[in-house]
Protein backbone atom coordinates (compact mmCIF):
# COMPACT_ATOMS: atom_id res chain seq x y z
CA UNK A 1 0.00 0.00 0.00
CA UNK A 2 1.22 3.29 -0.93
CA UNK A 3 0.50 6.31 1.33
CA UNK A 4 0.02 9.35 -0.31
CA UNK A 5 0.25 12.90 1.61
CA UNK A 6 -2.91 15.18 1.00
CA UNK A 7 -1.56 18.74 0.35
CA UNK A 8 -3.44 21.67 1.11
CA UNK A 9 -3.52 24.82 -1.39
CA UNK A 10 -3.02 28.07 -0.29
CA UNK A 11 -4.73 30.78 -2.44
CA UNK A 12 -3.30 34.28 -1.16
CA UNK A 13 -4.92 35.80 1.95
CA UNK A 14 -7.81 33.23 1.85
CA UNK A 15 -10.35 34.90 2.46
CA UNK A 16 -11.89 36.91 -1.28
CA UNK A 17 -13.44 40.65 -1.13
CA UNK A 18 -17.20 40.74 -0.21
CA UNK A 19 -17.57 42.46 -3.17
CA UNK A 20 -15.67 39.78 -5.49
CA UNK A 21 -18.57 36.83 -3.73
CA UNK A 22 -21.46 39.20 -4.02
CA UNK A 23 -20.46 39.06 -7.75
CA UNK A 24 -20.26 35.40 -7.54
CA UNK A 25 -23.30 34.60 -6.34
CA UNK A 26 -25.47 37.45 -7.87
CA UNK A 27 -26.23 35.24 -10.90
CA UNK A 28 -27.18 32.11 -9.22
CA UNK A 29 -29.77 34.55 -6.77
CA UNK A 30 -31.30 36.08 -9.90
CA UNK A 31 -31.64 32.45 -11.58
CA UNK A 32 -33.36 31.34 -8.65
CA UNK A 33 -35.17 34.48 -8.62
CA UNK A 34 -36.74 34.13 -11.69
CA UNK A 35 -37.41 29.97 -11.63
CA UNK A 36 -39.29 30.10 -8.36
CA UNK A 37 -40.84 33.70 -9.13
CA UNK A 38 -39.84 35.17 -5.74
CA UNK A 39 -39.72 38.89 -6.51
CA UNK A 40 -42.66 39.61 -3.80
CA UNK A 41 -40.81 37.51 -1.30
CA UNK A 42 -37.09 39.22 -1.55
CA UNK A 43 -39.08 43.02 -1.64
CA UNK A 44 -40.99 42.36 1.53
CA UNK A 45 -37.40 40.49 3.22
CA UNK A 46 -35.53 44.00 2.12
CA UNK A 47 -38.56 45.77 3.33
CA UNK A 48 -38.54 44.29 6.00
CA UNK A 49 -34.42 44.94 6.92
CA UNK A 50 -34.94 48.22 6.04
CA UNK A 51 -37.12 49.13 8.85
CA UNK A 52 -35.26 47.25 11.34
CA UNK A 53 -32.19 49.14 10.27
CA UNK A 54 -34.37 52.81 10.22
CA UNK A 55 -34.26 53.55 7.11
Amino acid sequence: MAHTASRTVVRGRGRRHPLVATLMALPLAVLLLVVFDGWETVTLQASSVGEMLGR
